[in-house]
């Protein structure tokens, strides 16, 4: 028979976790009526060449870069150099 009187008391309330820290909130920048139609242009000249799931993660990938401010031919070259 084991007596369990001698283990201390251990407190039942758990450590308090950290606080996560808050997150960034991404703003949704939308495209220009201008980087649309660089967009399509350059996916009508580097597009022949790809299939359709190729050609719609080119596409995705060059969105997103252009988001951030970059020009068509910066976007492309940083993609195609990876």
């Amino acid at each position: 028979m084991s007596d369990y009187s001698d283990t201390p008391d251990v407190e039942s309330e758990p450590a308090p976790a950290p606080a996560p820290a808050p997150k960034k909130k991404r703003e949704g920048v939308k495209m220009t009526d201008k980087q649309k139609q660089q967009l399509n242009k350059h996916m009508e000249k580097v597009g022949k060449d790809m299939s359709v799931s190729e050609r719609k993660s080119h596409r995705m990938k060059m969105m997103g870069r252009m988001r951030k401010g970059m020009s068509v031919a910066k976007a492309h070259k940083e993609i195609s150099g990876k």
